[in-house]
């Protein structure tokens, strides 16, 4: 009997671990938008701030308005403005990533329809940490085609 009780109580000690472990590993995603399109438009910006509380990489986007959607950088290079593809982009622990125009941001190509402001829109971002993926599913605000950051009183 005194074996089913200390298996019993390890079992419900890594179940109470397991639960845990995910929600203090959870990133944030905050200020989360996208540009509005006008009609026609097939491709628009997508932008947030993204924090992990462990090392981590966006390995990628995805929105089922779009039929892709790309990580993207944009930077200075002597004279002239950049924008490049990238593949992964590192989430330092504890430290909040800016995706933002004219910096770290995700393009969306192919829409399928037209973004109107005050919309929301989802968003599905791939990360890894630890050798683990993980999906986090986020609503992306639609903001005014000449936005250039979020703004809460946007819709005021």
């Amino acid at each position: 009997m005194r074996p089913r009780l200390l298996l019993s109580a390890l079992l419900l000690l890594c179940l109470q671990a397991q639960a845990a472990e995910p929600a203090g590993a959870a990133p944030t995603v905050t200020q989360a938008w996208v540009r509005g399109t006008v009609p026609a438009q097939k491709v628009t910006g997508a932008f947030f701030t993204l924090a992990s509380p462990v090392d981590a990489t966006l390995t990628g986007v995805s929105a089922p308005f779009a039929e892709r959607a790309e990580l993207h950088e944009m930077k200075m290079e002597g004279d002239t403005m950049q924008m490049r593809m990238i593949a992964r982009l590192p989430l330092p622990a504890g430290k909040p990533v800016a995706l933002t125009p004219g910096g770290y941001h995700v393009m969306l190509f192919g829409l399928r329809q037209r973004l109107a402001p005050g919309e929301n829109v989802p968003l599905t971002l791939t990360l890894e940490s630890g050798g683990h993926t993980q999906e986090l599913q986020i609503q992306a605000r639609v903001m005014p085609l000449d936005a250039k950051a979020f703004d809460d009183h946007a819709k005021h």
